[in-house]
């Protein structure tokens, strides 16, 4: 992409009313802007950070045996009503009604609908286990929204179910899905706990969160360096033994959660009288587990994790591009011919570039460049053209080394490859 065709509009300052350093910067690189209270338009730099998010965990999910489905975001009432949530959510839940005074609600979860889909069409242990699992925006009516796209009232969102026919299959699913959330998190580059947790409105037996480690975090969590152990604050105190391996005394630290896993049980099944015939034939309900992750906030999350006072640092998964040259006069032929050269070869090499292409002062392009995040930057200037180099720079350190030109191609590579 060059520069001067990408819809990036970058601040220096962000606007009086950003709430968190991820909302400031998101909107500061021009990532997102705010509508209205809690919604947000995702720009083009935003949208690849969210879809290569979304990529990473749809990879996993597939390699699970997990089958991608679309469902809704317009839920009738009835479903609803047979769990009982349509009188309990409370206010979250956006309710209206259409041109015939049916009632519905925009969904905020999607366990009614999954299991009326799969009562409908599975009938059988022999269909199960079944795993289903979707990307999609959701919405909640926060009391108040805050923290930019981390606690937006529309987000988006991949929410996984489970179905089973015995609770040892459940929990071997579980387990693979606990492993499978642990490799999408580490393929992120985050550094990240997973903490027993409390089921909440969803409900079931057991639950999991997965917890991005950042300052900024709302939650205080407790966790062992040694085994990876992790519980919220109220389940242990800081200096104790780790109740798992009792080799380190926890610590305290904080966290933004980005996943959450369910084991339902029938909570759902029983409510709804979702059954499938046994090997008897007898009716018995589906045993149910849920697995969801914040996409929407896992880029929000990354930039919380990896930021400075010049703006946005990426980890190499999640940068919308990974590389962006900047040649200091690209009106200049020699710099725009080697400018041009090296971004043809390194998007040959499979990494996302932009070309700043930009009748812009070098300071200006450096700015944007750091305010954005792109891991590695390559200038050419006339000087280091004149000598024979460019000058190579990766986001997360503070000086650039001067590289042979025919050299830079092989620095990329092995940037990346590290």
């Amino acid at each position: 992409m060059k520069a001067s065709r990408l819809l990036a509009p970058t601040l220096r300052e962000a606007p009086r009313d950003t709430d968190a350093v991820s909302a400031k910067l998101m909107i500061r690189a021009g990532l997102i802007r705010k509508l209205a209270a809690g919604l947000y338009d995702w720009l083009p730099l935003g949208l690849r950070a969210l879809k290569k998010a979304e990529n990473i965990v749809r990879q996993e999910m597939d390699k699970l045996g997990a089958q991608e489905v679309w469902l809704p975001t317009i839920q009738p009432k009835e479903l609803w009503e047979e769990t009982g949530r349509w009188q309990v959510y409370g206010k979250e839940l956006l309710r209206f009604k259409d041109r015939k005074d049916t009632e519905f609600c925009y969904a905020p979860t999607a366990e009614e609908v999954i299991t009326d889909l799969v009562r409908r069409d599975v009938n059988s242990y022999r269909q199960l286990p079944l795993a289903l699992y979707q990307f999609g925006s959701k919405f909640r009516d926060e009391l108040r929204p805050r923290f930019g796209v981390m606690r937006a009232r529309e987000f988006y969102m991949k929410d996984c179910y489970s179905f089973h026919a015995t609770e040892a299959d459940a929990e071997d699913f579980y387990k693979k899905a606990y492993e499978a959330y642990v490799k999408i998190f580490e393929r992120c580059g985050f550094k990240f706990r997973a903490v027993e947790a409390d089921s909440g409105a969803i409900g079931g037996s057991f639950s999991h969160e997965f917890m991005v480690l950042a300052e900024t975090g709302e939650d205080e969590i407790i966790s062992c360096e040694a085994c990876g152990y992790g519980a919220n604050r109220e389940k242990h105190g800081t200096g104790t033994a780790c109740p798992k391996c009792n080799k380190e005394p926890l610590m305290s630290s904080r966290g933004i959660e980005v996943g959450h896993t369910f084991k339902l049980g029938t909570k759902y099944s029983d409510a709804m009288k979702a059954m499938y015939l046994d090997a008897s034939g007898a009716h018995k309900p589906f045993i149910m587990g849920c697995y969801g992750i914040g996409v929407s906030r896992v880029v929000a999350a990354a930039i919380e994790q990896g930021n400075d006072e010049n703006g946005i640092i990426w980890t190499q998964a999640l940068a919308p591009y990974q590389v962006v040259i900047i040649p200091t006069n690209y009106a200049e032929p020699k710099i725009k011919e080697w400018a041009d050269k090296f971004y043809e070869e390194v998007q040959k090499l499979g990494v996302d570039a932009v070309l700043d292409d930009r009748d812009e002062r070098a300071g200006v392009k450096f700015k944007d460049a750091d305010l954005i995040g792109y891991p590695l930057r390559i200038t050419l200037g006339e000087k280091g053209l004149a000598k024979g180099i460019a000058e190579v720079k990766p986001r997360s350190e503070k000086n650039f080394q001067e590289i042979p030109l025919d050299n830079v191609l092989t620095e990329v590579q092995k940037f990346f490859n590290s």
